[in-house]
């Protein structure tokens, strides 16, 4: 996301020019358009795929085409039903891919609105795949103490695309979710990631904090072993996830039948799509985190992480993310992200501990553009936004 200043080209390398038309396209041309490079995150929730995973939502996928016929961006909007009307809530999750450095945004967004509105979707929310302030690891570390927040700190970088995308959305009457009595995010807006472009396992390995090195030395010598395994080990990866809700306070409240829906509609759409990582000691599987791949293979994230209460002292989890870390680096990608990380940089807090942790890989925290809403229908019913508002916060 460093490279956010470039414009997209189209499929013969041509920038999209002139007036845009919108259509349904099919999920193969989809996945076609998501697997072509390009300056922004391909995010793995704006896959066909992930709509498979996605119940109690209609999906479908549309294509921006150009006056040439080249298709120049793509979306897959999630359509929420309101229970005993004919009116829905459009959602694009970290997305849409379109050309957001074109001076002209309404030429994309426009087309897109018109459609939302034909479906009947009374508001439409979505998430600009875009980087707005960045903290390096050693300005938040400099930064603790106690009642402190991340928001406090003077970012290392704000970026120039994402700031003016903020704004030219807010002139357009989009009003950011958080602000103004608007819901909150659904996705993680402020994220962890760990720059790999141009660096090598060496590089990787300095990057770690010393306390992470000799983690990761604990394990290896204690015999800890890492390995993706299949689907198979789901049901024992999802025993350890509860085991860590309960320990840590919390609850993602998904069932085991969401992580074989998702292990099944990801990897069928594209192989490795995800995989599940496990550490064992003594062959009992001690920790397990999945990882999934953008459709370029420019971005992997670390999206589940469970762990057991026992042998905690032989540093499996320190073990597993080093494995996946070293493996994203020889795949060719681009950035590692950790996905969500608290706000709290008072040491003496719960969520400190968190953050400390993802902070110890050298990486950075990054705000994101954040997500953005938009009524369709004139006046929104309130109390239809209030519960589909209630529902996202929740989800």
């Amino acid at each position: 996301m460093t490279t956010h200043q470039r414009v997209e080209r189209a499929e013969d390398g041509a920038a999209p020019n002139g007036a845009l038309r919108l259509r349904p396209i099919t999920a193969a041309e989809h996945s076609a358009a998501l697997r072509r490079p390009g300056p922004y995150t391909r995010s793995f929730l704006q896959t066909p795929g992930w709509a498979r995973v996605k119940t109690g939502w209609q999906a479908e996928s549309l294509g921006w085409w150009d006056e040439r016929e080249r298709l120049a961006g793509s979306a897959l909007v999630l359509y929420r039903q309101i229970p005993g009307t004919r009116r829905s809530f459009a959602y694009l999750p970290e997305g849409p891919v379109v050309e957001w450095a074109d001076p002209r945004l309404d030429r994309w967004l426009d087309p897109l609105l018109d459609h939302l509105r034909g479906t009947g979707a009374f508001a439409v929310r979505m998430g600009p795949p875009l980087a707005y302030r960045r903290w390096r690891a050693a300005t938040l570390k400099a930064s603790a103490g106690p009642g402190r927040r991340i928001g406090d700190v003077l970012p290392d970088m704000v970026e120039p695309l994402g700031a003016a995308v903020g704004d030219r959305l807010r002139e357009g009457g989009w009003r950011r979710c958080g602000e103004d009595g608007q819901g909150a995010d659904a996705q993680p807006r402020l994220v962890f990631e760990i720059p790999l472009a141009g660096r090598g396992l060496d590089d990787l390995w300095t990057g770690l904090n010393q306390e992470w090195r000799r983690n990761v030395k604990k394990a290896a010598h204690r015999g800890v072993r890492t390995a993706v395994e299949g689907a198979g080990s789901l049901p024992a990866f999802h025993d350890l996830l509860r085991v860590t809700e309960q320990r840590d306070g919390f609850s993602l409240g998904r069932e085991l039948d969401y992580y074989q829906r998702q292990y099944a509609a990801l990897n069928a759409e594209q192989p490795g799509g995800m995989r599940l990582y496990a550490a064992r000691y003594e062959g009992e599987m001690l920790a397990a985190h999945t990882l999934l791949t953008a459709p370029d293979g420019k971005r992997v994230w670390y999206q589940t992480g469970a762990s057991a209460d026992h042998r905690r002292e032989v540093r499996p989890s320190n073990a597993l993310q080093w494995r996946m870390l070293c493996d994203a680096v020889l795949a060719g990608a681009e950035v590692y992200d950790m996905r969500g990380i608290p706000d709290d940089l008072d040491p003496a807090s719960r969520a400190y501990g968190l953050l400390r942790w993802k902070t110890g890989t050298g990486g950075e925290a990054v705000e994101t553009v954040g997500e953005w809403e938009l009524p369709l229908q004139g006046a929104v019913n309130k109390a239809l936004h209030r519960a589909m508002n209630a529902y996202l916060t929740r989800r």
